[in-house]
């Protein structure tokens, strides 16, 4: 599913040819913003998307003076993401470092025995109008994932382009959302997987675009773009391209 081209040509008519020219313009200088700061600012506002109610003033003023302040869950569970993307920064994407992160993002989140582990529970999406997404069985999530990283690992055998990249790392967003294989963290670990991908592809200056940021920001529609059935198996990914042309618009 994730190295499916067949809604790449689509994709290019609406954004993708935009994508090379988006790239030069955005400014990637160290003398715009540190790396290390956008590295806090993509997991606070990540954090955001899953509820987490710290700001990214007030996270970094937390960061400046620790001593003042009484780190409590939500802190935590920044901290501890900041960790994974740093983890993310040093290491190749492989399954085995995807789980390591998974374990390092999830502190806060999940005692320690589901930490960087696969769920062995079912797992579903609720809102208010009750369950939205029912996720694929425990049982099939490890076959799944394997599935899903074989086909990862016949990407980086292949020269991409800039738009092939991109494309294919909201692919891979996209299923990790669906497979949805942990217990708690999935956005995280979703959001952090696509621009671990990007940055492999690309280079390490590319973990410092703001996709975090704009994904908080286009919230509702972030939402409503995964939406794509009731239940693993009833997905229609012909309605892939209103998530799929997020990402290049955070380079705007």
């Amino acid at each position: 599913m994730v190295i499916d081209k067949k809604y790449f040509n689509e994709y290019l008519q609406i954004i993708g040819q935009q994508i090379p020219d988006l790239i030069r313009q955005f400014d990637f200088s160290e003398q715009a913003v540190s790396f290390d700061y956008l590295t806090m600012s993509s997991a606070v506002y990540s954090s955001n998307i899953e509820g987490n109610s710290i700001d990214l003033n007030s996270f970094m003023n937390y960061q400046l003076s620790k001593e003042k302040f009484r780190a409590g869950k939500e802190l935590q569970e920044i901290e501890n993401l900041v960790e994974a993307y740093q983890f993310a920064q040093e290491n190749p994407l492989s399954e085995a470092n995807l789980l390591k992160a998974h374990s390092i993002l999830s502190k806060a989140l999940l005692i320690k025995s589901k930490r960087g582990k696969y769920r062995i529970e079912p797992a579903g999406v609720f809102g208010r109008e009750g369950l939205v997404y029912l996720a694929v069985e425990p049982e099939l999530v490890e076959p799944e994932m394997a599935t899903f990283f074989a086909d990862i690992q016949q990407l980086p055998n292949v020269t991409l382009s800039e738009e092939e990249v991109f494309y294919f790392a909201a692919l891979i967003h996209l299923r990790f959302v669906h497979i949805h294989p942990f217990r708690d963290g999935n956005g995280r670990a979703a959001r952090l997987l696509e621009k671990w991908f990007i940055s492999e592809k690309l280079g390490k200056q590319f973990w410092k675009i703001p996709s975090e940021k704009y994904y908080k920001d286009n919230q509702a529609q972030y939402y409503s773009a995964i939406s794509m059935g009731v239940n693993f198996y009833t997905l229609s990914y012909d309605k892939c391209m209103n998530f799929l042309t997020m990402l290049p618009n955070c380079l705007k």
